[in-house]
């Protein structure tokens, strides 16, 4: 099992699904499932703020088994609420906002909780989120945490935006991902941080390729130093 936690904007979707690919893992957007109750969230009415409504809505989406994670033949992961594919929807900016603000309740963090390790618990799997190593998978044999600069972070964000249509300013976005980390970094329950065995990975001045490169290596290195053991 791979974790690989991080700030919004580090590029974790990205070397996920690269870093899957290469090792024949199957990919657990954990990230995803946060930004699926925040559509949830607004397609009902209810506001990200709402901690009570917020775990409510977590809650019935579980026990309804209205959440899907499926891996597409293209080796990306496709999101699905109650049988819709919302995997470009919950991409948003304003999801995104949302995500970081739902996933503070620690309802909404405790009904994901056990969708997460379901999620994980066959191995061959590499999850990506923000609390991965140190709460959901603590026990995960290779654990990374990507992080890059907020500056760099941002013009990434900003040129993602950029390419679905008219973005915001870059100063916006530099600002609200100041805002998320602040936000995710304090948050009472399970804050952004890195596990103390976690390899740090700052993709600053690396590629996308030269960041799956360090993680795949890593991975392989516990690979074989698993089969050796046993």
């Amino acid at each position: 099992m791979v974790a690989i936690d991080g700030p919004a904007g580090a590029g974790k979707s990205t070397v996920t699904r690269k870093v899957a690919e290469r090792l024949g893992y199957v990919i657990v957007d954990t990230g995803a499932l946060y930004r699926l109750v925040a559509l949830a969230a607004e397609l009902s009415g209810v506001s990200f703020d709402d901690a009570e409504g917020a775990s409510e809505l977590a809650e019935a989406l579980v026990a309804e088994h209205a959440v899907q994670l499926r891996r597409t033949s293209s080796g990306s992961t496709q999101v699905l609420l109650r049988g819709k594919d919302v995997s470009l929807s919950i991409r948003s900016q304003t999801i995104g906002q949302g995500a970081s603000k739902v996933s503070a309740h620690p309802g909404v963090r405790h009904a994901l909780l056990e969708l997460q390790r379901d999620a994980g618990k066959q191995g061959g799997v590499v999850l990506e989120g923000r609390d991965i190593g140190t709460v959901v998978f603590p026990d995960a044999e290779a654990k990374f945490y990507l992080t890059a600069s907020v500056d760099v972070r941002a013009q990434r964000r900003h040129d993602e935006l950029a390419a679905r249509g008219t973005p915001p300013s870059l100063d916006e976005v530099l600002s609200e991902v100041s805002e998320r980390d602040h936000r995710d970094s304090m948050r009472p329950v399970a804050p952004l941080r890195q596990a103390e065995d976690a390899i740090l990975v700052d993709s600053s001045a690396l590629s996308i390729e030269q960041v799956v490169e360090q993680i795949v290596a890593a991975v392989q290195s516990v690979e074989r130093r698993l089969a050796a053991s046993q």
